[in-house]
């Protein structure tokens, strides 16, 4: 059987020294990593072929780096692609809800109305 002991704390104590626990238990598992963001990652081009979800054959993002359509480095004969700048990309890359669509073409018919009445 385990010994247990019972002591009497105010409340306030205790919450300080549960969160005196969670403080030292999250710098021993991050050590000198607290809020900052994880280090990039630098993907070589079959790497990059991995992690996009569309899984393009090399050929492709050869076409894509050849055309300038994907942000890359390019270091003596290789290309590299770095995470954060492909997943910004593929962010960007969205399709347009069919309202976007609406409201971007309602936009720009009024606009070009009056620049054509003005002539």
């Amino acid at each position: 059987m385990e010994n247990v002991i019972l002591i009497s704390l105010p409340v306030e104590d205790l919450q300080k020294i549960i969160i005196e626990c969670v403080n030292s238990c999250l710098k021993q598992s991050h050590p000198n990593n607290l809020n900052q963001p994880p280090p990039d990652q630098w993907f070589n081009l079959s790497q990059l072929c991995y992690y996009l979800p569309q899984k393009p054959s090399k050929q492709t993002v050869y076409g894509w780096v050849h055309n300038s359509q994907i942000p890359f480095h390019k270091k003596p004969q290789k290309l590299f692609f770095l995470k954060s700048e492909i997943d910004l990309w593929l962010k960007e890359g969205r399709n347009k809800t069919a309202k976007e669509i609406s409201l971007e073409t309602d936009r720009y018919l009024s606009n070009h109305k009056k620049k054509s009445n003005k002539n």
